[in-house]
């Protein structure tokens, strides 16, 4: 067999240890609750309400059921309307879509790369019932603009925060403007547990209902805190709660989310000030953030001046040892969002930077050494 002339030596992502991980892992295991919602389980559930101000957190087996439960809580059903930006995860779409929900695909600004407040309105028809803002890169959204919008039309606004969590949006933590929130820990976020996610509640009418619907549709939460005298089915649901053990693996980064902001910051303005200048001398972007938004440092992207500049550079890269990988592709150009009537030309910025978009390794554990070679490539890059 033979042998790959250029292994990987940074990878995109690496698993990080911060603190009590293993201790937890091992806590959790010996106290002999590995299942849902132990004793790190609502730790994790303590610390997120009491850190964000939500009025109930709920640890879920993964964003993306994070995201079917807000679908059910809305009750979405066939011929509703939601609207998602082109530029996102298929997740975003399919707990909507599974309801019967048909996409409407909004496309991003060129700036920040979220969801373009200004063609909202535009795309509200009197079958919308959910906006689904999604804070790419851990920067917020227009969401002034948009709660405003949603507001007069009586929509309700569900953020996909799988990239912000302790991002702020002008001084307030994203994921806290929407009725409901989801939050992502799979392996690449900022905060992991390998494969999690969490529903942040802000209106307190969804509390009772998603701890049902969490729980296989049954009142089991209430029976356990002596409310009924014995549980049952009362409502639709799933198992979307997570083991304990992985709460204990989360709980012990969320402790150290302080040590792991400051060295991604840190790692994130080093790549910032190191490239500014080739950047502009070979036509490509930086990230933009606005003043006003307080990022998460959830990734350091590059916009290319093309495509082909794109697929060349990350090639450049993998010639180092490197690896570098674009993002999303346009929802509407999928098999799927053509089917739903999407066809080329109608989100001409997701479809422009999608083609662009190349990111940097960037992780908790990425060494001052690993973080300059991969400058050093980028900067032998002549374009």
């Amino acid at each position: 067999m033979q042998s790959n002339p250029n292994p990987i030596q940074i990878p995109f992502n690496r698993l990080s240890l911060v603190g009590s991980e293993i201790e937890y892992l091992q806590s959790a295991i010996q106290s002999g609750h590995v299942s849902g919602d132990g004793s790190f389980t609502k730790r994790c559930h303590q610390l997120l309400e009491s850190s964000l101000g939500s009025a109930k957190a709920l640890l879920t087996t993964s964003c993306t059921h994070a995201l079917d439960m807000s679908a059910l809580l809305l009750e979405i059903e066939p011929g509703d309307e939601v609207i998602v930006p082109d530029f996102t995860f298929v997740s975003t779409v399919n707990a909507f879509v599974l309801r019967g929900a048909r996409p409407v695909f909004i496309d991003v600004r060129p700036d920040t790369l979220n969801l373009d407040e200004r063609l909202l309105e535009g795309l509200i028809t009197p079958r919308t019932r959910a906006i689904l803002p999604v804070h790419y890169a851990g920067v917020g959204c227009e969401m002034d603009s948009i709660l405003e919008i949603a507001g007069r039309h009586n929509v309700p606004v569900v953020e996909d925060n799988a990239h912000g969590l302790f991002g702020k949006y002008r001084g307030r933590y994203l994921g806290t403007f929407g009725c409901m929130a989801t939050q992502s820990f799979h392996e690449t976020k900022n905060f992991s547990c390998g494969e999690g996610g969490a529903l942040l509640i802000n209106d307190l009418k969804y509390v009772e209902r998603a701890e049902i619907i969490r729980e296989k549709g049954t009142d089991r939460s209430r029976f356990f805190r002596g409310q009924v005298d014995k549980y049952s089915w009362v409502d639709i649901g799933s198992s979307y709660l997570p083991s304990d053990m992985l709460a204990g693996f989360l709980l012990a980064q969320l402790e150290k989310r302080e040590l792991i902001q400051t060295r991604r910051q840190a790692i994130w303005e080093t790549y910032r000030d190191a490239l500014d200048y080739w950047a502009a001398a070979i036509g490509a972007t930086l990230p933009m953030v606005p003043a006003y938004c307080e990022q998460s440092y959830h990734m350091f992207y590059l916009l290319m001046p093309d495509l082909d500049s794109r697929q060349r550079f990350i090639a450049h890269l993998r010639e180092r040892q490197i690896l570098s990988v674009f993002h999303y592709l346009p929802l509407h150009l999928s098999v799927m969002g053509q089917k739903f009537g999407g066809q080329p030309g109608d989100c001409p910025v997701t479809e422009d930077v999608s083609d662009r978009l190349v990111r940097l390794p960037f992780f908790y554990s990425l060494a001052e050494n690993e973080q300059n070679q991969v400058i050093e490539a980028v900067l032998s890059f002549e374009g």
